[in-house]
């Protein structure tokens, strides 16, 4: 019997290696530093500090937190019914959104000019009207008073300096009674600081008023925009230069979209040509709304979009339009300093920001 042949080996079958396990590398967030000089910075909050001492130099979180609840559960009367809670609001929150809000200002100088003429007039202007809707607890009347500083502060300021003689009018509407802490704002604004009778006589000539009354006028209008007849509200707005929303137009899309929108293109209506609205809010801001029975979530910004820019609408299709948006952008920060000085601890602001023209 002849001997069984040998089988053929089989090659042995390669060892499958595990892939490498993927590293994870967490993205660092880029949070560039403002270009506005510290100590103009550590001014303003100084101005909040000095306002608002009696609140800060106590136990100032019982408050907080119950604006905080009331805030949660969206009552706002109640939230900002009390003196003691819209102080002790405008002493937390408004500080470093008085600081984001002058770096907004100083990052789209270009685009908004202030000072310049648009279109046929080219020249300089020497008086603005800004009306700040929703702007009662005092960020943005501290941040315009810091933009009139750096304007009269050549050298200081990165390129914002510019001559003596300019004015601006600030005009802030809001549906609490906030007249008292404008007013505290203001006095600290075109006063000069209280010092210590134990301060030096150098100290107490070098003491002058953030800004001469001249350079800043203040005014204060209790209004609820979406229940009060526009009407009454377009005195207000007339011949106004710039229109703000800082951190305002969710809230009011929030309590209602068809009102918000209406009030929207009453405004269009009342600004003439030239005229800016800056819109300031938080990041992934979203209202619901209800079409042909079916509720949806829209960004706050497309909301915008389509009610000022026409988008999808037969405004926009036949160039009727009654702005132009001139800028944009869905993200961006400001970082408090750590050099920074002030009672209570203060937060970043993380925004989105819009920029529109009313053309004509």
């Amino acid at each position: 019997m002849a001997p069984a042949k040998p089988q053929p080996r089989k090659p042995p079958k390669p060892v499958k290696k595990a892939p490498p396990k993927l590293q994870k590398v967490q993205k660092e967030i880029h949070v560039p530093l403002p270009t506005i000089p510290l100590d103009l910075q550590q001014l303003l909050l100084n101005i909040f500090g000095d306002a608002f001492s009696t609140r800060l130099n106590v136990d100032i979180k019982p408050l907080l937190q119950e604006i905080k609840g009331h805030l949660f559960n969206r009552e706002f009367s109640a939230a900002f019914g009390r003196r003691e809670f819209l102080e002790a609001y405008a002493a937390r929150w408004s500080p470093s959104r008085a600081l984001g809000y002058l770096q907004v200002f100083e990052d789209l100088k270009h685009e908004l000019g202030i000072f310049k003429g648009g279109g046929e007039d080219e020249g300089c202007v020497k008086s603005r009207k800004v009306v700040c809707l929703g702007g009662g607890a005092g960020a943005e009347i501290v941040a315009f008073a810091g933009l009139m500083r750096a304007l009269k502060s050549p050298g200081e300021n990165g390129g914002m300096a510019d001559e003596e003689g300019k004015s601006v009018e600030v005009v802030n509407v809001d549906m609490a009674d906030w007249g008292p802490v404008v007013d505290k704002l203001r006095d600290g604004i075109v006063t000069a600081p209280v010092l210590s009778a134990y301060a030096s006589a150098a100290v107490k000539e070098a003491n002058t008023a953030f800004l001469d009354e001249k350079a800043m006028d203040i005014a204060f209008h209790q209004h609820d925009i979406l229940s009060t007849p526009f009407p009454t509200i377009s005195p207000i707005l007339e011949n106004s230069h710039l229109v703000t929303l800082m951190f305002t137009l969710n809230e009011l899309y929030t309590t209602s979209v068809s009102l918000t929108q209406s009030f929207l293109l009453n405004l269009t209506k009342c600004l003439r040509p030239g005229a800016m609205l800056l819109v300031v809010d938080s990041p992934g801001s979203y209202s619901t709304v209800s079409l042909n029975g079916a509720e949806k979530k829209y960004p706050v910004h497309w909301l915008l979009d389509f009610t000022l820019l026409g988008k999808g609408g037969k405004e926009g299709k036949e160039g009727l339009k009654g702005w132009e948006k001139v800028l944009e952008d869905e993200s961006r920060w400001f970082r408090i300093q750590e050099e920074l000085k002030y009672p209570i601890e203060l937060e970043n602001m993380r925004y989105q920001v819009h920029l529109y023209r009313r053309v004509d």
